[in-house]
């Protein structure tokens, strides 16, 4: 299951009835156990709100990236605010389909959009629990996947799954979108990886994850003296899903192009916001400062946790982790670790690189039940107490 040819193999439908009520059974207890965690984080942020006087309903979908979002849903595009030292911050840095959304569930129920956000980011983590279940389970076995959603959920910035952020979201079209290519739909998986292109900037990297397989697979088939024609009858539906893959992130990008009067007019949008990507250079400055000040301690524990990444996604990929999933993570590092801007917010942005948990589920499943559980356990009390007190802090911006 685990080699490139797999991927290739065509699947049933992704949408068949009966199999989805079955594959929504055996992945109930992986449901389950992120479900438990989350709402031990949701408790221990309304304890910690309570305690410090805040109100946990309004850190969840009121306060920073989500104000922006709401904006968007309810008055469209075109809103912008001028700070002091001239810089203009322009809502058309936030991509389109979690406001769509918002507005939508809006329309059709009493909640207001800032709440339609919150029940989206709930509803779609979810479901990204779900792709992650079922990713593990294709790999590793069924309790490599439950493990898998449980770990993502006792993430230290897990709490942001139950923001009204486009994280939650994003996650689901593009676990699932990866799952598609493993599975050989490639129809599903390039309409999924367009819609997370609409998501967020990262939806590059499904985009990569499928476009990349597509070619690989289609060059081996090629070096083994396949015709191209017959190669591409061999995996029905590549051909319009490696034309869909792309839409969603390229028609927003070039969208918000036009409205600049410049085919770079959402990198400039970025760049006012003071983001942008410069292959790490200020990263690797801020680590630097930290090394090198008062805050050393600091910036080890940064360095310690960058070589752990690196770490975890070698590690993967000399396990034979498939393409699709090496190159969708790689690509979510790639562009959380050389994007300049708020540091503080990377672990937000690598929120979404699941593949990185693979190992450390593989691992656990092999342990004792009990062991297992004790270590996520123990994770999940970390992450509730630190997202309450993130939250309640500097939070995510």
């Amino acid at each position: 299951m685990n080699d490139l040819a797999s991927a290739g193999v065509p699947g049933r439908p992704l949408w068949d009835a009966p199999a989805v009520r079955a594959a929504l059974r055996a992945a109930a207890p992986a449901l389950a156990a992120f479900a438990a965690v989350r709402l031990l984080g949701l408790v221990a942020l309304a304890v910690w709100s309570t305690a410090n006087g805040k109100d946990w309903h309004t850190l969840l979908s009121a306060r920073w990236d989500a104000l922006w979002y709401t904006r968007v849903a309810e008055q469209g595009y075109g809103y912008a605010v001028q700070l002091p030292n001239g810089d203009v911050h322009s809502n058309l840095a936030f991509f389109p389909l979690l406001p769509w959304l918002e507005r939508g569930l809006s329309a059709l129920s009493p909640l207001s959009p800032a709440d339609a956000g919150m029940v989206v980011a709930w509803l779609t983590s979810l479901a990204a629990a779900w792709a992650l279940y079922a990713t593990g389970e294709r790999l590793h076995g069924p309790r490599a996947g439950t493990i898998l959603a449980a770990l993502w959920a006792a993430l230290p910035v897990g709490i942001v799954q139950s923001m009204a952020y486009s994280e939650s979201l994003f996650t689901a079209l593009a676990a699932w979108g990866v799952y598609a290519v493993l599975t050989g739909r490639w129809v599903w998986a390039g309409a999924l990886a367009s819609l997370a292109g609409l998501t967020r900037p990262v939806g590059a990297a499904v985009v990569a994850a499928v476009l990349l397989t597509a070619a690989v697979t289609l060059w081996r088939q090629r070096a083994g003296g396949v015709r191209l024609r017959a190669a591409l009858r061999a995996h029905p539906g590549m051909l319009p899903g490696v034309l869909l893959a792309p839409l969603g992130w390229c028609g927003f990008f070039l969208w918000v192009g036009a409205r600049q009067g410049s085919f770079t007019g959402y990198l400039e949008v970025q760049g006012d916001w003071g983001n942008g990507f410069d292959g790490g250079t200020a990263f690797g400055a801020f680590i630097w400062h930290q090394l090198s000040g008062p805050t050393f301690a600091a910036g080890l524990a940064l360095l310690v946790g960058v070589a752990l990444v690196a770490w975890l996604y070698v590690h993967g990929v000399r396990q034979g982790q498939p393409l699709p999933l090496a190159v969708y993570g790689a690509t979510v590092l790639l562009l959380a670790l050389t994007a300049k801007g708020y540091f503080g917010s990377k672990p937000r942005l690598m929120l979404p690189a699941y593949p990185l948990l693979l190992p450390l589920a593989a691992g656990l499943a092999r342990a004792r039940p009990v062991r297992a559980w004790l270590v996520i356990g123990l994770l999940a009390a970390g992450s509730a107490a630190y997202g309450a007190f993130w939250l309640n802090g500097s939070g995510p911006p």
